[in-house]
């Protein structure tokens, strides 16, 4: 009885210890969790107290991928994701620094574009709502491009 007991104690404590320790799993400024596909972009959303909803599909010439605009606290956003990170970063590739073309596609966008990207996905906002920036950069880090 003493041993079924024993291994039962031991069985409990590895299983609450076996999540201590380690590194964090993200390079996010919340180092909560690892943004790396839509769904888990609208968790961190999520996660930091903001409403999130996927809206409608949207396209754009330059990138491969068919897109998600997703509402973000009544502000929209366009999130676009592939296949793998290195599709990703090729295409992410493509963008100017300051955002005003994406290979050989000229912009002439409505307000200041910001890029973002992380794991599978890059991310647009169009605009400068002080708000916004700082959420999403805090879910995703700096921006890779934009003004």
């Amino acid at each position: 009885m003493k041993f079924k007991t024993l291994c039962t104690i031991i069985i409990i404590l590895g299983l609450s210890l076996g999540g201590c320790g380690g590194s964090p799993v993200t390079s996010t400024p919340t180092e909560s969790f690892a943004v790396k596909d839509r769904a888990s972009l609208i968790i961190g959303f999520q996660a930091s107290n903001a409403t999130a909803e996927i809206v409608e599909s949207v396209f754009q010439d330059f990138f491969s991928p068919e897109g998600s605009l997703v509402r973000v606290n009544g502000v929209d956003i366009q999130v676009f994701e592939y296949e793998t990170p290195e599709a990703m970063e090729q295409e992410a590739a493509q963008v100017s620094s300051d955002g005003g073309s994406v290979g050989t596609s000229m912009m002439a966008w409505m307000a200041p574009p910001h890029f973002y990207k992380t794991g599978r996905i890059i991310v647009i906002y169009i605009g400068s709502d002080e708000k916004t920036l700082n959420l999403v950069q805090t879910v995703m880090g700096s921006q890779f491009a934009g003004q």
